[in-house]
Formats: C-alpha cells, structure tokens, sequence
C-alpha cells in the first residue's frame, strides 16, 4: 500500500569529533588529540541510516548546503543506498564539533545554522508523507507547520525531544503532537523530575506513549493510561562490542523500537530491540559508523533475557 514504511524529515549536518581523555578543559592552550575525522551526522541522518540498515524502506528529506559538507552528505548516502531528496540551504549544511571522552561519552557544540523563519514547504514535503506509513520528524524548527497536513493524511508521528528539560518551549509542539515521543533523561538529572515531564507530555498532548533513555542506566516508559512510570535496566553490549562512542545511540534506539512497532510486537520488545540497537551503535567510534541489521537484532533479541 505505501512505497516507504518510514519517512524521515529534515536532521542532517557533519559532526567533527574530537577525541579527549575527559571532558574538561586542560591547562595550557592546546593539547594532542588523536586524528580529527568529519562524519555525515545528526539526529535525521541517524534515523534515516538506522531504519535503512534494518530493512526499512526509508525515505529521508531535508534542506542540503551546496558546500563541501554538502556533498559528503550526498556521497555517504550514494553508497549507502538511501533514498534522499533535497531543497537548497540557504545558509549551508549545519555542522556540530563533538567531544568524546574515554568512556565514549560526548559534549556536541552544535551549529544550528538554517534560519529561524526557514520553514519546509508542504508542497515538497507532504507528496512523501502521501507515500510513507509513518513520519518521523526531527525538531528541527523548519518542520513546525507540518504537523497539520501530515495528521490531515493520518500518517502517525515518532520525534525525538533529546535532552529536553520539559520547558525549554521550541520543543513543546512536538512533545504535544507526535504519536511516539523519544527523548534523552539527561537533561531532567534531578531527583524526581522525570516522571512529571514524561506525565506532562501524555497529559497535554496525543502522544500513545513515551520513551526516555537514560543511557548505563536503561530507559523509562510510560504509556498513555498508565500513572507508572517503568524503568528497563540496560542490556549488555553484543559480543566483541564494547562501548567505545555513545554518539548516535539514541537514534538508534529509535530505528529499533520503530522496527518492532511496525511489526506489531509488544512493548518489552520493542523497547528491548531499541535497546540492543541504541548499544551497538556504541561500539564503533564516531557518529553512525554502523548499524545493526535486521538478522543481528533478531538473534540478539532472541538472546536477550525476557
């Protein structure tokens, strides 16, 4: 019935990773560092890559600068094989430089370049939502005036908040009116203040259920009509894979659960398989350097404690 089972808009740029021993600043004025490498990045590509890895049929759209970053982008995707369509960026390619430390945890200086009355034309979007079963849509501001044509086709909606503080307002439209919300607990570190945001996003807005990860410390749901909040410890990184580069994990927990949505598993499972998914991304350095496929998720999920 629909060409694409995922489409995914707008969340592209390079990341420029740098690699530390910590994330704090040495004295001195500079420091060695091992080579600094550019990678086709950010949260769209990451879901884009990820569900096309699995066997999604994925369709990825986005504002694309005609700079050098550009055509990385447009090189990456040639040899990957994902299907991409592009509108010119009138301020080029956003980029990010990211620090990883020893224990692959990251700080993104992120450039957020396009410019804030941008807005992605329904004309060139909404024909690709037509055709896909599902819209999963980065908060990126230019997707604001999307939301009404994409429920008009009764497409459902997945977004990832990241690490939202449940405040911060730019973010509200999509807790309130994604179908599936993802996010990051890494902003709401305070005892308590998860549960009342994770409340608060089902409480004001239409989402089924929502998801914050929380890295070595697992992930959090809750489902739309329960008040409980439930907590999934971390699964263990696959054989040979240890955690060496946490970037791109998140989404890649979103590919995985979104895998098992679709096929209609149930939510231990599709949280596990975000899981598993989320770990293996970790084991390679930089940003979506690999994903898992759809064999490996299934043995892995097949392995994994119920």
């Amino acid at each position: 019935m629909y060409e694409y089972d995922v489409l995914v808009i707008g969340g592209v740029g390079v990341d420029t990773i740098v690699r530390v021993a910590e994330l704090a600043v040495p004295p001195g004025d500079s420091v060695h560092v091992p080579p600094i490498r550019d990678y086709v990045a950010h949260t769209g590509n990451g879901a884009a890559l990820g569900a096309h890895a699995l066997g999604l049929r994925t369709k990825f759209i986005d504002y694309l600068g005609q700079d050098q970053q550009g055509a990385l982008i447009l090189s990456e995707y040639a040899a990957r094989g994902l299907d991409f369509s592009s509108l010119p960026a009138p301020a080029g390619t956003p980029r990010s430089v990211n620090l990883v430390d020893d224990a692959g945890r990251r700080f993104s200086f992120y450039d957020g370049r396009h410019p804030a009355d941008l807005r992605m034309p329904a004309a060139f979007a909404l024909p690709y939502v037509e055709r896909s079963r599902h819209v999963h849509l980065s908060i990126s501001h230019y997707n604001l005036d999307l939301f009404d044509g994409i429920e008009q086709l009764g497409r459902t909606v997945s977004t990832d908040l990241h690490s939202w503080d449940g405040v911060e307002p730019h973010r509200i439209p999509f807790a309130e009116r994604a179908d599936l919300v993802f996010m990051s607990a890494a902003g709401l570190r305070a005892e308590g203040a998860l549960a009342p945001v994770l409340h608060r996003i089902l409480d004001r807005g239409r989402a089924r259920l929502v998801v914050a990860t929380d890295g070595a410390d697992g992930c959090h749901l809750l489902v739309r009509g329960d008040r409980t909040v439930r907590h999934f410890p971390a699964v263990a990184p696959l054989p040979g894979r240890s955690i060496v580069d946490s970037n791109g994990a998140g989404d890649a927990f979103v590919t995985g659960f979104l895998q098992a949505w679709f096929a209609d598993a149930d939510l231990e499972t599709c949280v596990r398989s975000g899981q598993i998914s989320g770990t293996y991304a970790c084991g390679t350095a930089g940003t979506h350097t690999s994903f898992i496929d759809a064999p490996t998720l299934a043995s892995a999920l097949a392995s994994a404690p119920g």
